[in-house]
């Protein structure tokens, strides 16, 4: 199993963007699986002929998504699963914590989440 990513020069996706969803489908489509090392920041620019900070970019985004862990001197592995659920639950929990201290009942603190996810994702009139 190796990773494969093509950089296409002409798209309208920046690269480090393209390097960033790729390995992320890779990964949610299990092709990647959990504890998969990835090359370094300094190889994978080599392989694809893009500058390491561009790299670097993707793999930190990667990382804030939860999608891959540096492990220091070791390496960048996939990460297991629950990182992003991890992640979530604590930014429910900060939420949670912030709409009791403005006082907000259940009620009103669910509609406001309804409400950002109406305008994040658009109201087409289907369920979920």
């Amino acid at each position: 199993m190796s990773l494969m990513i093509a950089i296409d020069a002409d798209a309208a996706t920046a690269p480090y963007e393209q390097v960033r969803g790729q390995i992320a489908e890779e990964v949610r489509a299990g092709r990647l699986p959990v504890g998969y090392k990835l090359p370094t920041v300094r190889g994978l620019a080599e392989q694809l002929g893009l500058a390491v900070n561009t790299v670097a970019k993707a793999y930190r985004a990667l990382e804030a998504d939860g999608v891959i862990e540096t492990r220091g001197r070791h390496g960048t592995y996939v990460a297991a699963g629950d990182a992003r659920s991890r992640e979530v639950a604590a930014a429910a929990a900060a939420y949670v914590q912030r709409t009791r201290r403005l006082g907000l009942d259940r009620d009103a603190a669910r509609a406001a989440v309804e409400e950002a996810l109406r305008v994040a994702y658009g109201d087409h009139g289907l369920p979920g």
